[in-house]
């Protein structure tokens, strides 16, 4: 029995031993190993983060005027836990609180009801930042309002009033701008999620849930220089969620200001001579149903103006827009006025393609020298192509081919190179010259523009159609054996002929046929581009041959007038011309304003002291009025500036556009009559500034209307769409 006991007694003593084991390790894993997750938890259910707003940096013209800036307003705010300890949980608050702003009660709950929980509206209208700190449910309030309800303390428990800075556009000169600086919009869910799977840097707090952030233009692409730092307030509280107090406390740091290298008077006026375009356009019974105007300056690829029609007033994104509203601006019955057709729009260039097609011949063994025919029309293959009003001119150079917009002469280039590429059975690795020299002037991919909006458009040629078969051969040959039932039912005539058009395209789409590249050299068939696009063409040829980045930035700067990054020029391309080549087509585009399509609207224009470099187009595009182009550069011996204006379904390049350019030029250079003043320049100086403006010690721009822009007399309503540069 003994030694039974004594037995028992150290399976006793073994057990213990392994509880005390396994009771401290157990401890040694849960104060040790997992302490510091416990530590983590503890202070995240014993501390609270208020982030506070900062205050977004201005947007600058070159020389300092404010295009976009802030402005202080009176906005009250509702405190949820002061409320939800008054007796009814607030309802009377609310009550009166609505009667004194003049607004439903339901827009106040609204405005209070966190994001997410039943019954909440969709942001930004529900509250998506912290239940610690007050939530705004009115902003613009007048001073009279404010101070009755601070007041009256006792009736509105848990509601301020305060001073905060908002968005404002003071449109100095009444330039509208809207496509150029873009608009502010709340923060998404999606886009808060987003930051979470991708993660952010230890030093940057990133976005939160009550954040306004650029949505398009100069807002969005410099988005993260404008927005700041939010400023960070961590308060302790109890388990009942009440404040016990302030741990630490950051300020908000202010963003920094965007300088443009646009210049506000300038792109006043151009808006405004775009305007006129579409104006004389619709004077001669054509449509103008868009248009867009571009200046930069060749030296660098800088956008001095950039115009767009239709546009419309960017104040209508200010303080929030309505669906109706948004729709409007959306709407293709309106002509979609959100759409820049500066940098989005996408046509058919026509004419002022040529100079590529020049280059291309010059480089591919054309004598620059020589003479070429140019009848009324030509036939190529079974088919007819006909100059522009069928005329002719007969036996010319090729620089009077540019000058007169002969079409005929570049039909038969185009043949040509097409043939020495094999034909309709191409050589391996065909030469494709028109198609690769557009490529190198900067056409069929993006401009690189520092703006979000940025189209690649399309150059016809052997690629494009091998790619643009590759994606749809699969239903052309579908619809060739299967037909268009649907539209039969309705139109049998256009079903069997859309279902001939499948059949030929199915087994032959790939090819590119002498049509192909005989439209392709005058800037028709399948090439589109946007005038963003031909403006950085021109610069190239004007410059030398350097087909620039185009830049709407000068440089970000701090308050305290300190460069914060300066946004250096950028190559995209350089053009693979020869200097004789380069020089021609020069000569030829200078002497089309004297001589050429390009002369009529510059009569009287002191064309002897500053000569101008210009080409005119006029696209044909099926089942709609001619696109009016007009391109050029100036001074033609000592290029400063390029200037593109294009009118949709605007008639000729020279009747429609060019009036209009000229009276850029004569902004530009201040010609007034006869006489040549560069003091009165639109720009001041007499050419784009090179320096950064100077910020002032209260951290405003140093100009001298400053006070008077920023603090206006009197104030207008933002409207849907405008006439770009309509005065208002």
């Amino acid at each position: 029995m003994k030694d039974k006991s004594i037995i028992r007694l150290k399976i006793i003593r073994v057990i213990f031993f392994s509880l005390m084991i396994t009771l401290v390790g157990r401890l040694f894993y849960l104060q040790i190993s997992t302490g510091e997750n416990f530590v983590k938890a503890s202070q995240r259910n014993a501390f609270r983060e208020i982030y506070s707003q900062p205050v977004r940096g201005l947007i600058l013209d070159q020389v300092g005027r404010p295009v976009v800036s802030n402005k202080s307003t009176l906005i009250v705010s509702v405190n949820t836990r002061v409320l939800e300890n008054t007796e009814d949980k607030g309802a009377s608050v609310i009550a009166r609180l609505a009667q004194n702003l003049n607004i439903p009660e339901s827009d106040i709950k609204d405005r209070l009801t966190p994001c997410g929980t039943k019954g909440a509206k969709k942001p930004p209208i529900c509250w998506s930042g912290s239940l610690f700190q007050p939530i705004p449910v009115a902003q613009n309030v007048s001073n009279t309002v404010a101070l009755e309800i601070m007041e009256k303390r006792s009736l509105f428990p848990g509601v301020t009033a305060e001073l905060i800075a908002i968005r404002d556009i003071p449109k100095p000169f009444g330039v509208n701008m809207a496509h150029i600086i873009g608009y502010v919009g709340p923060v998404t869910d999606i886009e808060i999620e987003k930051q979470k799977q991708v993660g952010i840097s230890a030093d940057d707090i990133g976005l939160q849930n009550n954040d306004s952030i650029g949505r398009s233009g100069v807002e969005r692409f410099y988005d993260t220089w404008l927005r700041g730092k939010p400023g960070i307030k961590v308060i302790a509280v109890d388990k009942a969620a009440n404040i016990k107090g302030v741990v630490s406390e950051t300020e908000s740091e202010a963003g920094k200001y965007v300088v443009l290298n646009v210049d506000a008077k300038l792109q006043s006026l151009v808006e405004e001579q775009l305007s006129a375009a579409i104006d004389r356009a619709r004077s001669k019974n054509y449509v103008g149903e868009a248009g867009a105007a571009v200046v930069v300056d060749v030296k660098n690829g800088n956008i001095l103006a950039m115009a767009t029609y239709p546009s419309y007033d960017p104040r209508i994104w200010l303080g929030g827009i309505t669906n109706e509203q948004f729709e409007l601006l959306s709407n293709p019955k309106n002509g979609i006025p959100l759409i820049s057709r500066a940098t989005q729009g996408l046509f058919a260039p026509a004419s002022i393609y040529k100079v590529i097609t020049t280059a291309a011949a010059a480089e591919n063994g054309f004598d620059l020298n020589g003479t070429y025919q140019c009848p009324p029309q030509l036939e190529i293959g079974n088919r007819v192509f006909r100059n522009y009003e069928s005329k002719g001119f007969g036996a010319i150079s090729l620089q009077r081919a540019i000058e007169v917009s002969c079409d005929t002469v570049f039909y038969d280039i185009a043949n040509t190179l097409w043939l020495r590429d094999g034909g309709l059975s191409p050589i391996d690795n065909p030469v494709d010259a028109v198609e690769k020299m557009s490529f190198a002037f900067g056409l069929g991919s993006k401009t690189g523009i520092d703006l979000p909006e940025d189209v690649k458009g399309r150059v016809g040629g052997r690629i494009f159609k091998k790619d643009f078969w590759d994606k749809n051969h699969e239903v052309w040959c579908d619809r060739a054996e299967n037909g268009y039932p649907e539209v039969f039912a309705k139109d049998p005539d256009r079903a069997k002929m859309l279902q001939k058009f499948a059949t030929e395209n199915c087994t032959e789409g790939m090819r590119f046929r002498a049509g192909d590249a005989v439209n392709s050299s005058i800037g028709q068939g399948d090439t589109v581009v946007s005038p963003l696009q031909m403006a950085m063409a021109y610069a190239a040829i004007a410059n030398g041959g350097t087909v620039y980045e185009p830049r709407i930035v000068k440089a970000v700067m701090n308050a305290d007038g300190s460069v914060a990054e300066k946004i250096e020029p950028k190559v995209k391309s350089v053009l693979p011309i020869s200097s004789e080549t380069l020089n021609y087509l020069q000569k030829s585009l200078k002497s089309t304003t004297v001589s050429g399509t390009g002369a009529p609207p510059f009569v009287g224009f002191p064309l002897s002291r500053i000569p101008v470099a210009t080409k005119t187009g006029t696209g044909e595009v099926l089942g709609k009025q001619s696109t009016s182009w007009f391109a050029s550069y100036a001074p033609a011996d000592n290029p400063q500036y390029a200037i593109v204006m294009m009118v949709a379904q605007g008639g000729t390049g020279s009747g429609t556009s060019a009036p209009s350019v000229r009276r850029i030029y004569e902004e530009l250079f201040g010609i007034r009559g006869g006489v040549i003043d560069p003091a009165t320049s639109i720009l001041e100086g007499g050419s784009p500034r090179t320096t950064l403006p100077t910020i002032r010690t209260d951290g405003l721009p140093d100009y001298p209307e400053i006070d008077e822009l920023l603090n206006p007399t009197a104030s207008s309503s933002p409207t849907v769409a405008t006439k770009a540069g309509a005065k208002r």
